[in-house]
């Protein structure tokens, strides 16, 4: 018997069927179309391709396994965070997502704050309101495509989206409701109070349940899409984050994940909702029933990297790039790395923030523009560490995953940056997994999160921070965090460039 995770990430859909006990059994990826960025700043990816692709992975994992599915016990969903994905009467999709990394919507964030109120959007939802937030995207929508808006019967998020398709159901979970800013973190329920400040009809909000809650079950087109069973469960699941903290089993307090994807991300488990009254981070709920986590997020992190890869280096493995870094020392000559490319978060919570190399010299060689990347990243990273820290939450130990994590390299400029142990894990499958760990409690298989993350998961190795380079870190850091008040000036001048 299987367990079935599901990721709908931003460049792929991934399937992962997991045997009783946790250990993986197999995997299929099926790539997403390119992100459309008609302007600076936004981003749109087309729901109905991730629906696509999702067929094929599954179909893909199935396949590959000999498997039936008959064989899959249950079903977890993963995904992006924070898309908007609007349905009309017929259940058709709109027009395409507004997905997390889009920043367009700040006149609407603006707006809110003075409608709401700051403070209030705060007490209602534990966040500040974002950009990247789903609300700000379907105020745009309202603002600038009247006549779309006029046609939203539902709102879903991206996984979500496919779990519509999976079931039938118009359903969300608790961890990725929370990115919404229509969502009370606190009280784990839709907030009535930002619904009705923002004049929003609470028909449009899909059902919340708990991340390892049944949702639904696999409906008799979708098992004819996709090989799977009809009347399979399918667990609530999990936004990306929250779904990779639990495949990284940061489900207790003290160990702390840094997942290097298209954004970069630290997150640690709490027992209670705190927040950190300037917004720097953010504080959702967790996958796990009745906890919460608070993130740190850079924006573009791996993104940094495959931005680079596809202007100066298409062709190339991001192995043979981080080969190249590793001959350049620690430092980079003096050159940092910006990895502002889509605006900031944490700490900066600026849409604005323009990315760039700061410090460089006739004698910068490519390789110091890698390691200068990796390094900036590491530093963004760093920032979200010390924001978390500030805040109480205990740090004993860091865990590294995603596609940075699995490069040695940057795992200990890790260490060395964040001056903590850094491990890896026996699997590193990320949120897919997480997903399935959901999947499998939802269905009673384990007891509870944390009773199948202690099951399934096993550090493998670590590497601790190296006196000297940390040292030339700690400096660095601090010419790093002063180098964004300096320019802040400056990004809203090119902002008005186009």
């Amino acid at each position: 018997m299987y367990w079935l995770g599901i990721d709908i990430g931003t460049g792929g859909s991934r399937a992962l069927l997991v045997e009783e006990g946790g250990k993986v059994a197999g995997d299929f990826t099926a790539p997403h179309e390119d992100m459309r960025m008609e302007r600076p700043l936004w981003a749109e990816q087309r729901p109905e391709n991730w629906w696509e692709a999702a067929q094929a992975a599954i179909r893909g994992v199935l396949a590959e396994k000999k498997a039936t599915g008959a064989d899959i016990a249950g079903i977890g969903l993963s995904g992006q965070m924070h898309g908007l994905v609007i349905l009309d009467e017929n259940n058709e999709v709109i027009r395409p997502a507004l997905i997390w990394c889009d920043q367009r919507s700040q006149l609407q964030v603006d707006w809110i704050n003075q409608t709401v109120g700051k403070e209030n959007v705060l007490a209602f939802t534990a966040n500040p309101v974002l950009t990247g937030f789903t609300l700000p995207k379907l105020l745009w929508v309202r603002d600038n495509e009247p006549k779309n808006f006029a046609r939203v019967r539902k709102m879903l998020l991206p996984k979500d989206y496919v779990r519509f398709k999976l079931t039938g159901g118009y359903a969300t979970e608790v961890s990725d409701a929370s990115g919404t800013a229509l969502f009370d973190v606190v009280t784990r329920q839709w907030s009535s109070e930002m619904v009705e400040g923002v004049k929003l009809d609470p028909e449009i909000l899909p059902a919340v349940y708990e991340s390892s809650d049944v949702t639904g079950e696999i409906s008799e087109e979708a098992a004819a899409a996709t090989g799977l069973r009809p009347g399979t469960p399918v667990a609530g699941g999990g936004g990306d984050q929250a779904a990779s903290a639990v495949g990284n089993g940061i489900v207790e307090p003290g160990i702390v994940s840094c997942t290097l994807g298209t954004s970069g991300v630290v997150f640690a488990h709490m027992e209670r909702p705190l927040y950190d009254r300037h917004g720097r981070v953010h504080t959702f709920c967790h996958a796990v029933r009745g906890k919460w986590h608070v993130m740190g997020v850079t924006q573009g992190a791996g993104l940094s990297l495959q931005w680079f890869r596809n202007q100066f280096a298409p062709g190339t493995s991001y192995d043979a790039l981080t080969s190249e870094a590793a001959t350049a020392p620690a430092g980079a000559h003096g050159l940092f790395w910006l990895p502002y490319l889509m605006g900031e978060r944490t700490p900066h919570l600026d849409a604005t923030a323009r990315g760039g190399w700061i410090g460089v010299t006739a004698k910068h060689s490519r390789a110091d523009l890698l390691r200068a990347l990796l390094e900036g990243v590491s530093y963004s990273q760093k920032d979200c560490l010390d924001v978390i820290e500030q805040m109480g939450v205990p740090v004993e130990l860091v865990r590294a995953s995603g596609g940075g994590g699995r490069s040695p390299l940057w795992r200990q400029l890790l260490a060395d940056v964040f001056g903590k142990k850094v491990a890896t894990l026996e699997t590193q499958e990320g949120s897919a997994y997480g997903a399935a760990l959901l999947a499998m409690t939802a269905t009673g298989a384990f007891a509870s999160v944390p009773d199948a993350c202690r099951a399934a998961i096993r550090e493998t190795s670590s590497v601790s921070p190296r006196p000297h380079e940390s040292q030339i870190y700690n400096r660095g850091h601090e010419v790093y965090r002063a180098l964004y008040p300096t320019l802040r000036p400056i990004y809203g001048l090119i902002e008005g460039l186009g």
